[in-house]
């Protein structure tokens, strides 16, 4: 949702929320495209809560008569919706063509504007300093519960989270997320920060959060997925009051360990099973020259000796001379693990690429070094590492979260909160 709200347009002008459900043989998925419009342009949005899409911007739209069409493009399909306005604007009639397949659907305006609708809130807060920008969205029956998720990798803003952000919402769960400082509205540099400073980010984020609202700390948990989860019971350890925490897709080992984890998956197939143990020890000399354990001559060195290696053109080698020191991939979060007290889930996906199989047996032991007894480990058959589900279906071109994700975690939860 945009962060301003807009005068609510006439019934009669063909903007509004139109949503319904999506078929395609064994696939459907609830879907909203929000239709808008200004004294310059046409502006179309489409949000899935299950694809974890929340207001993705259409392009190309092209409005003539009764109407309506526009594209999404991805990295491997365009996405092409034709549409017609149908009972005065009252619904949508379309069809969406991607690869070879063109399948129809309605959709059914929601007069009242509720679909869409959630009481969202923007704040500022400072850390160390610096100003960061978040969400806090209000549920409509609220259980007096807090859910905070924590940043994660990358540059990714908070976009990225803001579907499971209102989903929880919608299930009763005052939620909050943020700008990582360095992404979005937020200064700051995430890149030039170490780990312990982007959680402490997110710890004056939960203090700011509980302030706020008046949810005690108590009655709050914290979720993160991958660096995320990595963060989590660094975060714990520090607030021994917050009511539990859920590390998704988190690596049992450092970060360094789970990015050479992922790049040999990606990369053993093409590489092949002789080879791929060369090519991984010199990637691993990538990393760690990033990480500021490995001599820049002593990478150009192995980067020299290997030249002529078939494999060589597959490694990645950034441009050394804008290489900065990353220390973030030194972190490992079975330390913090072995100290955590609170009730922990852990969920990971069969499917994961990116952290090692074994992360949840990890993560297991270390909790039980913990003498912690309010832990669950939940494999999901099927799953990602961004919680998709990875299997057969009729319609392959929109990925859905897993259908047991956001199950486990809220029956967890209520569970947890039950016992206190």
């Amino acid at each position: 949702m945009g962060c301003d709200q807009q005068p609510r347009p006439s019934a009669a002008d063909g903007t509004g929320i139109y949503s319904g459900t999506f078929r395609y043989g064994d696939f459907s998925d609830d879907i909203l495209v929000s239709i808008e419009k200004d004294s310059t342009r046409w502006q179309v949005f489409f949000s899935s809560l299950a694809q974890n899409a929340n207001r993705i911007p259409f392009q190309e739209i092209e409005v003539n008569g009764d109407s309506i069409n526009f594209k999404l493009r991805s990295d491997f399909y365009t996405y092409s919706f034709k549409n017609r306005w149908t009972d005065h604007h009252a619904g949508l009639e379309g069809s969406l063509q991607v690869d070879t397949i063109t399948a129809t659907y309605t959709l059914a305006k929601d007069v009242a504007g509720e679909t869409e609708e959630t009481d969202r809130e923007e704040i500022s807060f400072t850390s160390g300093g610096i100003t960061l920008k978040g969400t806090i969205w209000h549920p409509e029956k609220d259980l007096s519960k807090g859910l905070i998720i924590v940043t994660s990798s990358g540059n990714a803003d908070r976009s990225a989270s803001a579907a499971e952000a209102k989903l929880f919402a919608q299930r009763g769960y005052t939620t909050f997320h943020y700008d990582k400082r360095g992404t979005g509205s937020s200064a700051g540099d995430w890149t030039s920060a170490t780990i312990e400073e982007l959680s402490q980010d997110d710890i004056n984020a939960i203090q700011f959060f509980s302030s706020k609202t008046g949810i005690p700390l108590t009655s709050i948990g914290i979720k993160g997925s991958s660096q995320g989860g990595a963060k989590m019971p660094y975060i714990l350890n520090a607030l021994e009051d917050l009511a539990y925490g859920v590390a998704v897709s988190c690596p049992g080992v450092s970060l360094l360990e789970s990015d050479l984890n992922y790049w040999t998956n990606r990369n053993t197939e093409v590489i092949g099973a002789g080879d791929i143990r060369e090519a991984t020890t010199l990637q691993r000399k990538v990393f760690e020259h990033i990480a500021g354990e490995f001599s820049r001559s002593d990478l150009e060195e192995a980067i020299s000796k290997a030249t002529s290696k078939p494999w060589f053109a597959h490694i990645w080698i950034p441009d050394l001379d804008e290489v900065k020191e990353d220390k973030k991939l030194l972190f490992n979060p079975i330390p913090h693990f072995e100290k955590v007290k609170h009730p922990v889930l852990i969920i990971q996906g069969t499917l994961d690429e990116i952290i090692p199989v074994e992360s949840y047996k990890t993560i297991s032991d270390a909790l039980d070094k913990a003498n912690n007894t309010q832990y669950k480990t939940v494999l999901l058959d099927g799953g990602s590492h961004s919680m998709y589900y990875v299997g057969n279906s009729d319609f392959p071109y929109w990925s859905k979260l897993h259908p047991m994700y956001i199950t486990i975690f809220e029956n967890w939860v209520k569970s947890v909160s039950a016992d206190k």
